[in-house]
């Protein structure tokens, strides 16, 4: 049976990444719903189980690809890429009404700038804790406390190391991961229950599938706004971490 199942996993790579993804997806809605009465999200799970089999997959193979170095997984490389990642952020946007997004005005505009800000000091702070002292370091691990994606950006932009890049990253995918699963438990407290709040939220938070997760568990129909201004938080991180807060650390140390 597997010697005719084996070639089409390799010859049609994508649809077997589709297929593999959704039944993790699933599996971990299922996992929600069971142990935890949908208080730790499915995407939480699924995220933290994907970042399992990726570990595997490097053990078994001892490349740098997870499962997408295994052959018959290859296509999770291409849908878990920049280009499908950057499809699925701006696609976030279609269920928006502007008519909310214009009564958010000058304080969705300022929770942007205020989550940014936050953040880059947050992790320029720590980093410095750890004993990093040069610009280009520190920019990058401030960027990667401000998401996963700007983290990267920043630090590829500024000729930072692969091992910066790398923690700048981890440092980001903590912060989605802590978001996702936070959101629902805090919601209530913080009058997180309309479009208005939502979208800055987004904006404070900035972490798009962190917020997106969040708001899914505590109310998908504010999914899209809160995902909206986190987005924009992404693109305005990645134009601010190699210009702005680049020269605004290398003034300081």
């Amino acid at each position: 049976m597997m010697q005719f199942i084996k070639p089409l996993l390799v010859e049609y790579p994508l649809i077997t990444a589709f297929a593999v993804i959704g039944l993790l997806v699933g599996f971990s809605y299922l996992l929600s719903g069971w142990l935890t009465r949908g208080r730790l999200h499915g995407s939480a799970i699924a995220i933290m189980l994907g970042l399992v089999l990726a570990y595997v997959g490097g053990e078994i193979t001892k490349g740098e690809k997870g499962l997408a170095d295994i052959p018959e997984f290859a296509g999770i490389g291409l849908m878990g890429g920049s280009m499908l990642r950057d499809f699925a952020i701006v696609a976030t946007a279609m269920g928006v009404r502007m008519e909310e997004l214009r009564k958010t005005g000058i304080a969705g505009v300022a929770s942007l700038f205020t989550g940014i800000f936050v953040s880059f000091v947050v992790g320029v702070c720590v980093g410095y804790a750890f004993g990093y002292r040069d610009a280009v370091s520190l920019t990058t691990l401030g960027a990667g406390a401000a998401t996963f994606i700007v983290g990267p950006v920043t630090g590829t932009a500024l000729g930072a190391t692969p091992e910066v890049i790398a923690l700048s990253f981890a440092a980001g995918l903590i912060k989605s991961i802590t978001v996702m699963v936070g959101t629902p438990l805090v919601a209530r407290f913080i009058g997180l229950n309309n479009p208005r709040t939502a979208m800055i939220y987004g904006g404070l938070m900035g972490t798009t599938s962190g917020v997106a997760g969040g708001l899914a568990a505590t109310d998908p129909k504010l999914v899209p706004y809160g995902a909206m201004t986190a987005t924009f938080y992404t693109g305005l991180g990645c134009l601010l971490g190699p210009s702005v807060m680049y020269f605004i650390i290398r003034s300081i140390f």
